[in-house]
């Protein structure tokens, strides 16, 4: 079975076309499960590869798009969401959440609604990588269309 045919991929897949029928799931030859890897196999900058971090902000959920290169500030977080308990989700509720597994959590085609912030040192990068569903696929974007295709607000996120 082609990994084009697993149902979260088409998620993905479906959520580019509708953005833009030009863009596209790339399926990589090797394992894109952590942003090193994915850099590695796509010969570009760590930075460059766009982690989908889901956090639990009490009794909501908020994905946080941070460069590979960097780290999530999870005090920031708690001062932008105004929110005193902010920690990472577990595995179980990225997969409930986002219908996702960890490696392949995409910053689209979410099976629930969650508020998107997005790292602002992407910006510094022309083209960007991001999961697609899978840890063998992925998709590339610019910076700008990754806030417009998510809805997302660029924020300073990153310790």
């Amino acid at each position: 079975m082609s990994l084009l045919n697993k149902e979260s991929v088409i998620r993905v897949e479906k959520a580019l076309k509708k953005y833009d029928p030009s863009y596209e799931v790339l399926i990589l030859e090797s394992s894109a499960k952590t942003a090193s890897d994915a850099a590695n196999t796509l010969k570009c900058e760590v930075g460059a590869i766009v982690k989908s971090l889901l956090f639990k902000a009490e009794n909501s959920f908020v994905l946080c798009l941070v460069a590979g290169d960097k780290r999530c500030s999870l005090n920031k977080l708690k001062n932008i969401l105004n929110k005193k308990d902010v920690s990472m989700a577990s595995p179980e509720d990225v997969k409930i959440h986002t219908g996702y597994t960890i490696g392949g959590v995409s910053p689209i085609g979410h099976l629930n609604n969650s508020k998107i912030l997005i790292d602002d040192s992407l910006e510094r990068f022309n083209t960007i990588y991001a999961a697609a569903g899978h840890p063998n696929c992925v998709f590339k974007i610019n910076f700008l269309n990754l806030k417009k295709i998510t809805e997302g607000e660029s924020k300073d996120i990153i310790e």
